[in-house]
């Protein structure tokens, strides 16, 4: 008897449909599978076969072919499991096919038949409906992070008896836990525990505003990690849309989804300088998120920039521009989301203490190799450039207070949702975000503030990269000051951060 069920696996960040047919005939008696299978699904049809007898089946000696289709893509994992045993026992009649239609199943089964927990259920179950499918059968454990997915129902079992006791009609499902998913994780630090820095602190607040990429220069101690570390402080809250993309990439990482609700919080990733290109971008033989994609609509902070190696930051180039990175293999080609705000810091020296006399040990041609580890097309990608000074004893003993992560984050959002107003239907969510000729559009230039840009172009030897993300930066202060137009003085503070490059870079 033939029989066919419904199946998905994740590939990159998307899931792609799978239809496990399974032909119970006469014959020789054995187990074959077929389908461009990896040695884990091969695994399956012992997996399967003592599941089923240990779940009361008995198998008569006969003839099984299990082929996953489309046979031209590569399968992977364990995830088909539970989907092969309801395909054999459907074969043996236990099931009706019309019971099956409209119904994708996936689940790994140990040999005793439980059904236990896969990654990358939440991309499986968002797709579902494009799939002709109005239910999910999933492992219990991963039931509630199928909930989030919407217009699906969601159905799940702890064993392959309850599995095919639901499809008979004979077992209802269980209720997940209820637990409310209003709660998220508390963010640590704030910005009223940093002392002096206004410049470094107004530089945070304008890359927030505008989702800019941002470098801070200074010594060690000036505070720069502890400002990184606040800025995800200071960032809108994710929209809907944001939490479902942040929420799938993590489920297709294998990361835990806390309590199987939706991320509320943007990301913040800080990997070690140590870190790999691969690590960075996402890869293996079947490619999974790297860093980059884990940082998706959050910031990804690089402490210590140039220890990286240089092919890591390299890899950075592409990610900063398009947003997306873009991972071949012989198994197919995958295309991870990277919206990210980089915010970077590194010391302006080897030792850490340029200009200062009495400190710095460093010789000219250490300092130049130093700051040569950071490509001049990558510093072209980083909107805001900005010094952090060394702060002095009567900084650290001040009392006055300084402005909370709160109050600067009120001046974020209200600016943000003044971006959101201005591109709805464009697909752009920030000032970072925008395209040359978007720019060109919104950021248009009085005859002052134009003669000014172009002394600062020809003065400073800029890019037409430079000059785009100056525009972007300008509307960005514009915006946090709730104007309509591109001052004077928004330009000159745009400039003033992109001026930093010429103190550290010039004539490298």
């Amino acid at each position: 008897m033939f029989t066919t069920v419904l199946s998905a696996s994740v590939y990159g960040v998307e899931s792609r449909l799978v239809c496990v047919e399974a032909d119970v005939g006469d014959g020789l008696p054995q187990f074959s599978m077929v389908g461009d299978l990896s040695a884990q699904v091969r695994e399956a049809q012992e997996r399967v076969r003592s599941a089923l007898r240990n779940s009361g089946r008995t198998l008569r000696p006969q003839r099984i072919t299990v082929n996953l289709s489309p046979a031209d893509l590569r399968k992977y994992g364990s995830g088909y499991d539970l989907a092969i045993a309801v395909a054999v026992a459907s074969g043996y009649g236990e099931l009706k096919q019309e019971k099956l239609s409209g119904i994708l199943i996936i689940g790994e089964l140990s040999l005793n038949g439980e059904v236990r927990s896969v990654p990358g259920i939440l991309p499986i179950a968002a797709d579902a409906r494009k799939y002709g499918c109005h239910t999910c059968i999933v492992p219990y454990e991963n039931m509630r992070e199928a909930m989030q997915a919407e217009d699906i129902k969601v159905v799940g079992v702890r064993s392959l008896q309850e599995t095919l006791l639901y499809l008979q009609g004979k077992w209802n499902p269980a209720e997940p836990p209820q637990e409310s998913d209003t709660e998220s994780e508390m963010l640590q630090g704030d910005f009223s525990e940093i002392h002096g820095q206004q410049m470094v602190r107004r530089a945070a607040e304008v890359a927030a505003a505008g989702g800019h990429n941002m470098l801070m220069v200074g010594p060690p101690g000036s505070g720069k990690s502890m400002i990184a570390q606040r800025i995800a402080t200071i960032l809108p809250p994710l929209s809907q849309e944001e939490q479902m993309e942040v929420s799938r990439i993590y489920s297709a990482a294998s990361l835990v989804l806390p309590k199987g609700f939706l991320l509320y919080n943007r990301p913040f990733r800080s990997p070690h300088h140590t870190v790999t290109g691969r690590a960075l971008s996402g890869g293996g033989n079947l490619p999974r998120p790297g860093e980059l994609s884990l940082a998706h609509n959050g910031v990804l902070f690089l402490d210590e920039l140039p220890e990286f190696s240089r092919d890591a930051l390299e890899i950075l180039r592409q990610p900063l521009e398009e947003g997306k990175i873009a991972i071949s293999r012989v198994s197919g080609s995958y295309v991870f989301p990277a919206e990210v705000m980089l915010i970077a810091a590194m010391n302006p020296c080897p030792c850490g203490h340029f200009g200062n006399l009495n400190k710095c040990t460093c010789t000219y041609p250490q300092i130049r190799r130093y700051l040569s580890r950071i490509s001049s097309p990558l510093l072209d990608r980083i909107d805001i450039t900005v010094e952090a000074a060394p702060l002095g004893f009567a900084q650290l003993e001040t009392e006055k207070r300084e402005e909370s992560s709160a109050e600067i984050r009120e001046r974020v959002i209200r600016a943000r949702r003044i971006q959101e107003h201005r591109y709805t239907h464009s697909g752009v969510r920030c000032n970072a975000r925008l395209g040359s000729k978007q720019v060109e559009e919104v950021c248009s230039l009085g005859s002052g503030e134009r003669r000014l840009l172009q002394t600062a172009f020809e003065k400073l030897d800029l890019s037409v990269r430079s000059y785009y993300r100056i525009l972007r930066v300008a509307r960005t202060i514009a915006d946090l000051e709730g104007r309509e137009d591109i001052m004077l003085s928004d330009l000159e503070e745009a400039l003033c951060y992109r001026s930093i490059h010429q103190k550290y870079w010039q004539g490298r």
